[in-house]
């Protein structure tokens, strides 16, 4: 089955061109084009990932793309543990998302365009996955990123919306300009972008004295700083600290589009391609790079957990939530722990989707965000709330659910590996409780009290017209809420069941060798050669996180659930520092007058430049020119051209004094003759 792996990203592909140009004929049938095209990817991606886990060998094929000299570069793709297992993850959570998307966005007068923009979007991210080069893993990014572009845009008449998807586009711009430059420096050093010829020249290269570049007073290992370089990207696509602010931003797209985005595809981009790339980071010298890389994990994980607990969107405080997530992921990768940051990677997939659908479903139901506006639904829509609390406890990591082991496999890797980074984490993990344990307080327990003014309509009613559909009505002001239609509810099952059992591939003695089966089945062979060995699994530790999350849920039960204390109190007790989590720790803000208006500070003083200094000297130059020209008109017109005009008046008027003197009369001319000789005489006479 590893030979036919390219089928798995074109049957998106071909479901993408389909919709493209036949989409509006299609109309309420366009979405099974592409759950159709899902669906057989799924169906390829799960037999070969079962073959990989039956204990195939790894299979790479290659084709030449372009050859320059001695030099060929290629592309192709790569079936092994890692990519199996994460294409099927992918084909199984977005077809779910495909197929919730079907009721979400029923109505909606661009349907068809939205499943086509989703098919191009797993097509991107599958190519990513598979690819066994730098290059066609560029490719599938850049893709990803254009289709989160046209996503979080999607609702293209609000300016919010707007503004989201520019925001998304110039941030994740950066770390992708980094990415490239650390692409190019690793063609500079080793020919070739090929993922295994690339990492073997790393490793070998590892065991000798690495060249150095100086950056002011620090001489940094280039094999460091390319790393650091290449890390870039998934510090933009990932959200991590500082790239992080598109990604709230980022809710503005349809919430199917959310959880695509926050679980399977973009920002698992980033991770998933550390994991990959995971020999060029290791084999730094000290594992210099890693250390990067668990650092700005952790920051980001407590930063966006502690931004999450003042914010009241629900579909903000689960970006947040994501954020932080993914700071455990990549802190988990820097502490050594290869395996357990790809395995949260994996299990995040499934209950951070469950989260963001049910959260659409209830969005659906109020017509809010705002988990203030919401209250009881937990009666009302009792399979979203039973769907929700059960990825509100993979969230939370509270056993048996998936994010139990894996969070867990992540904190027992920092614990041995790096303590400061497992305090940091710790808290974060109690913080994470407590966000998560207020929103479903507020959304799903006390009295419904109904959103005080219901979101608009995107649309105006000129696109229903052109869709050939009817608007629909106002806003439902202070309508009860109901239960979603069975099309949005069942993939909530399913992904809550796989919040459920999904993490047991992580439990101890699954394995063959008496370990976790993930941990055999993803390992990275350069920790064998390095003798590290993964921490066996430690139930105190284990325990002890549970504790520190049944604390966060019991702290925020007191004061959310049970109103024991109010939360006027503990706001009232914090002080100054809920507004500054309230405002996102003026991040946003920082950024946007030292980066908008500082750059439409420098656009006004370039245009007054522009306008005074640069139109001014070509002004001036074009004055002086005038000047000269003038000048040199007078001069030809009186100078030259008067020469010319005196030697002619001279002519003339020698000419005629000397036109009687040609009478054409012989006797004339002798005597003219005669007279001249006589004067000569004279003169000679006069001179004796």
């Amino acid at each position: 089955m590893a030979r036919l792996a390219w089928l798995i990203p074109l049957f998106p592909l071909v479901s993408y061109g389909v919709l493209a140009f036949r989409g509006r004929s299609l109309g309420e049938r366009a979405p099974y084009v592409a759950i159709g095209a899902m669906a057989l990817s799924a169906l390829v991606a799960w037999a070969v990932f079962l073959e990989q886990a039956l204990g195939a060998e790894p299979f790479v094929w290659r084709a030449a793309w372009a050859v320059g000299g001695e030099r060929v570069i290629t592309v192709g793709y790569t079936v092994d543990p890692l990519s199996s297992i994460t294409v099927a993850m992918i084909t199984l959570v977005g077809g779910l998302i495909f197929v919730y998307s079907v009721g979400y966005m029923h109505g909606d007068p661009y349907y068809a365009r939205f499943f086509a923009f989703l098919s191009l979007f797993c097509a991107g991210m599958l190519t990513m996955v598979l690819a066994n080069s730098f290059l066609l893993m560029l490719i599938g990014w850049e893709v990803i990123g254009l289709c989160s572009y046209l996503l979080i845009g999607f609702y293209f008449r609000r300016r919010s919306a707007n503004m989201a998807q520019m925001k998304a586009f110039l941030t994740t711009r950066v770390g992708d300009t980094l990415m490239l430059i650390g692409i190019m420096a690793l063609f500079w050093q080793f020919g070739t972008v090929d993922y295994h010829a690339v990492f073997e020249s790393v490793r070998k290269g590892a065991k000798e004295a690495s060249a150095v570049v100086r950056l002011g007073p620090w001489e940094v290992p280039v094999v460091t700083l390319t790393a650091l370089l290449v890390f870039g990207g998934p510090i933009g696509k990932s959200g991590q600290f500082p790239l992080h602010v598109w990604l709230p931003d980022a809710m503005e797209g349809p919430t199917p589009v959310s959880a695509l985005i926050h679980a399977a595809t973009l920002v698992a981009a980033g991770v998933y391609l550390v994991g990959r790339a995971y020999p060029l980071f290791f084999f730094t010298p000290h594992h210099e790079a890693l250390v990067w890389v668990a650092w700005v994990g952790t920051l980001t994980a407590v930063m966006a957990a502690l931004i999450a607990v003042a914010q009241d969107d629900i579909k903000r405080i689960l970006a947040y939530s994501t954020i932080s997530q993914l700071g455990f992921m990549m802190a988990g990768l820097g502490v050594l722990g290869y395996t357990a940051g790809l395995f949260h990677l994996l299990t995040h997939a499934f209950f951070k989707a469950l989260l963001f659908l049910a959260a659409g479903s209830v969005i659906h139901a109020v017509h809010t965000n705002n988990i203030k506006e919401m209250g009881g639904l937990w009666r009302c829509m009792p399979v979203t709330f039973w769907t929700f609390l059960a990825g509100f406890l993979a969230l939370a990591g509270v056993f048996p659910f998936a994010g139990f082991w894996s969070k867990d496999e992540i904190l027992l890797e920092a614990y041995h590996h790096n303590p400061a980074v497992y305090v940091l984490l710790t808290a974060a993990a109690f913080l994470t409780a407590l966000y998560m344990s207020r929103l479903v307080a507020y959304a799903f327990f006390g009295r419904y009290r109904g959103p005080e003014h219901p979101e608009p309509d995107p649309w105006l009613p000129e696109d229903y017209e052109r869709a050939g559909l009817h608007p629909p009505g106002h806003g439902h002001h202070h309508r009860q809420p109901h239960e979603s239609p069975p099309v949005m509810t069942v993939p909530l099952v399913v992904l809550a069941f796989f919040a459920l059992v999904v993490g047991f591939v992580g439990v101890p003695g699954t394995g063959p060798d008496g370990g976790s089966w993930i941990h055999h089945f993803l390992k990275f062979e350069g920790f064998e050669e390095a003798g590290i060995h993964a921490p066996s699994f430690s139930w105190p530790l284990a325990l002890r996180s549970l504790a520190v999350a049944l604390a966060g849920i019991g702290v925020a039960w007191v004061v959310y659930g049970l109103r024991w204390v109010r939360s006027e109190q503990v706001r009232a007790w914090i002080g100054p520092l809920y507004p500054f989590l309230r405002h996102r720790m003026y991040i946003d803000t920082v950024y946007g007058w030292v980066f908008v208006r500082g750059g439409l500070a420098l656009a006004t003083g370039l245009r007054w430049f522009d306008v005074h200094v640069v139109d001014g000297l070509v002004n001036l130059v074009g004055w002086v020119t005038v000047l000269l020209s003038r000048l040199h008109r007078l001069f030809d017109t009186y100078v030259v051209d008067g020469l010319v005009n005196l030697v002619g008046w001279a002519t003339r008027g020698l000419g005629s004094l000397l036109r009687p003197l040609q009478t054409g009369r012989a006797y004339n001319y002798i005597l003219v003759a005669a007279a001249g000789v006589a004067v000569l005489v004279l003169v000679s006479l006069w001179r004796l």
